[in-house]
């Protein structure tokens, strides 16, 4: 028993990492590390989830969902911070937990990753299609190109729909998702370099829309939109038959308990009923900032995908801080300040659902420059904010892929999944396989999967993340006291208790069917590791010599 709790040492990773069979190419810059981050967490979040979430459930609020975010992500962000300046390994929470936890606990946690890092970027891919789709219809009117179309139902998931001139359209399968994402995957391929690069050009072009929505949107906002911030709570059973009911997909009495879908109830809701307090269902209140709150967390997943890089990174123990930190504080403010354009342009009080935005449902930011009443605004301004939807949305994509193969890459050099994962390609320096695998996953899951049921899932792999990152940086101080970071989280363990604080409120906020699916997948998880990790850890296995005496020996 004490074996599936032992802790990889310090000394034990970085000797690992230097492995030639296992030795990543040390590339990226403190500017490379800051744009992965703000890459990864400017795009679906602020282009689609913002107005959907404000919509569906907290209006104007967000901006509050905002803030409580960004104070739970500060909070762990200073802890991973600290790993990152100590263990400048690739697998981010794994290998921190690794060094911290112990094995069975990395295992979960890495388990956890994959999950987290596989959905969230199937959603992305989910949500680059729909402004792909966008795209083209603008360009098609601009420049007269009839023929430059994109057939709806090549571009939604075989459960999804959408109304198009009138009529209810099906989808078969989203496959610019599909395409996009096997291009993305064979870019990581070819280098990480090549890979930073693009993403910072893309960057560097949708802060710059980004910075353009909130300028050009502070002159079309109604500030009485904003009144309540915190909305009324609405009822659903109150509210018309065309409203947040259709919207959210509440079932019919049968399998609801009184006229709720329970499966799609806040577990907190479950656990309050339990103590016979009545809960009711609706749009708005402080229910709905923390139910958008726990939602919107998903974009925040940036500064996590930071830490994968570490291996890659030329001064990590200065640099990784920089980036993690860095890239946070810049998108919490862009965040805030782009939810309040939106709700100050559009008003959301629980009367207008996201079927109404019709074939914009997908791409709100879209649909709030068409309630301005100027022409150029009304066409120009949205189709400059698709590209920069687009562009954005692209390096999420990227970022989010990049993330996954760095932690497949992380487990299987250390023996808990497949050795040849880990395998780093010849000739580009890049953990080729691991990669494709990830890839050809990713892109057969937001080909079939809709974006509404992904979401969640990357949520609750996200926030136990953070909490057991923030739970290893107490164990770190408590039980390895000589190690010293160059980055130390401050006012230890207060800062990490609140870190583990803020993340199980919005865990609680999350649906209990989220929770039953994650809890299956730790299930299927923990088999994999009895049955297979536990007896190939390259921890407890003795270590093999390379045939070349004079490189790094490899586990």
């Amino acid at each position: 028993m004490a074996g599936l709790f032992a802790t990889k040492s310090v000394d034990r990773l970085i000797s690992d990492s230097e492995c030639h069979e296992h030795r990543l190419k040390k590339t990226l810059t403190a500017w490379d590390l800051i744009a992965i981050g703000v890459g990864c967490i400017i795009g679906t979040g602020i282009f689609v989830l913002t107005g959907v979430v404000a919509i569906s459930d907290a209006g104007p609020g967000i901006i509050l969902s905002f803030v409580i975010c960004g104070i739970a992500c500060v909070f762990a962000a200073l802890c991973y911070a600290e790993f990152a300046s100590l263990i400048p390994i690739a697998g981010s929470a794994y290998t921190f937990s690794y060094a911290s936890l112990g094995e069975l606990i990395a295992w979960i946690i890495g388990w956890d990753l994959i999950l987290e890092y596989g959905v969230s970027t199937a959603a992305v891919a989910s949500g680059w299609s729909g402004y792909f789709v966008k795209f083209l219809g603008f360009f098609r009117r601009f420049f007269g190109i009839k023929w430059l179309k994109w057939p709806v139902r090549w571009a939604l998931s075989p459960t999804s729909t959408a109304m198009v001139h009138g009529h209810l359209v099906h989808g078969i399968v989203d496959l610019p998702a599909l395409l996009s994402t096997l291009v993305v995957t064979w870019l990581l391929i070819v280098g990480i370099k090549e890979s930073a690069n693009v993403n910072n050009i893309i960057v560097a072009i949708k802060v710059s829309i980004s910075i353009f929505f909130i300028g050009l949107g502070l002159y079309f906002v109604h500030p009485s939109y904003w009144h309540p911030i915190v909305p009324k709570f609405v009822p659903y059973h109150s509210v018309s038959s065309s409203s947040q009911n259709a919207a959210r997909k509440i079932t019919k009495p049968g399998t609801v308990k009184s006229g709720i879908n329970i499966w799609k109830t806040e577990l907190w809701k479950l656990i309050a009923e339990g103590f016979g307090y009545k809960i009711q269902q609706g749009f708005g209140g402080w229910a709905g900032i923390f139910l958008g709150a726990a939602i919107i967390f998903f974009a925040y997943i940036g500064f996590d995908a930071v830490s994968t890089t570490s291996e890659e990174a030329k001064n990590p123990a200065r640099d990784l801080p920089i980036g993690i930190i860095g890239s946070l504080l810049i998108c919490t403010v862009l965040y805030i300040l782009m939810s309040a354009v939106f709700t100050g342009i559009v008003k959301c009080n629980g009367t207008l659902t996201l079927a109404s935005l019709g074939v914009n449902k997908r791409a709100p930011l879209v649909y709030a420059f068409q309630l301005v009443h100027n022409p150029w605004v009304s066409h120009y301004a949205a189709f400059l904010i698709t590209i920069g939807a687009l562009c954005g949305i692209t390096s999420v994509l990227i970022v989010t892929l990049l993330g996954q193969s760095r932690i497949f890459f992380a487990m299987g050099r250390d023996g808990l999944l497949p050795a040849w994962i880990s395998k780093v390609h010849p000739r580009y320096q890049t953990p080729w396989i691991g990669t494709l695998i990830t890839g050809v996953v990713v892109a057969v899951v937001s080909g079939f999967v809709p974006l509404g049921d992904i979401a969640e899932m990357a949520n609750i792999g996200t926030l136990f993340a953070f909490v057991l990152v923030s739970a290893g940086i107490i164990f770190l101080r408590k039980y390895q006291p000589e190690k010293k970071a160059a980055f130390r989280t401050p006012l230890v363990p207060y800062i990490p208790l609140l870190a583990i604080f803020f993340c199980g409120v919005l865990m609680l906020s999350l649906p209990i069917i989220t929770w039953i699916r994650f809890v299956v997948w730790l299930v299927i998880g923990l088999g994999i590791y009895f049955s297979y990790g536990n007896k190939h850890s390259a921890l407890r296995n003795p270590v093999r010599m390379t045939s070349d005496s004079s490189e790094t020996p490899c586990p």
